[in-house]
């Protein structure tokens, strides 16, 4: 498989991203990530790690299991049983801006199905989505 991006241009990519939050949204205090597992949980981590370095303040950090959200879960009838995981949100999420994260967008079903997932924990003020690669085709 191509190597997409290497670990260098990984962590400028990620920077650029913290950078992009904090602009946005004019600093961190109103705000929580929620990595979607697996992949986006350490994304989300390293975000956090790189928002507190610039803004010196820590951001709530959690990760969301989807399996029992997806729309394709039992399309079929027979075969191996999906893997559910913990979703740990320490915090509560009302009224908070969410930067949901994900490592790759490509049809959006993935994000659908955390969208659905979220909202069983709370009512967040808005939902922000952070993907790594945006393969496109929606």
């Amino acid at each position: 498989m191509p190597q997409v991006m290497d670990a260098d241009r990984m962590g400028r990519a990620l920077t650029r991203i913290a950078h992009e939050i904090l602009e946005r949204n004019r600093g961190t205090s109103e705000l929580a990530l929620v990595g979607i597992r697996t992949r986006g949980v350490p994304l989300a981590r390293r975000i956090a790690h790189t928002l507190r370095d610039l803004n010196r303040e820590e951001v709530p950090t959690g990760a969301l299991d989807i399996t029992l959200y997806r729309d394709d879960l039992m399309r079929q009838p027979v075969g191996p049983q999906p893997v559910v995981r913990r979703t740990e949100i320490p915090f509560s999420i009302d009224d908070k801006r969410i930067l949901l994260v994900d490592d790759v967008l490509y049809t959006g079903r993935t994000i659908r199905a955390a969208l659905d997932a979220l909202i069983d924990f709370g009512r967040p003020r808005a939902i922000q989505l952070i993907v790594l690669v945006d393969r496109g085709h929606r």
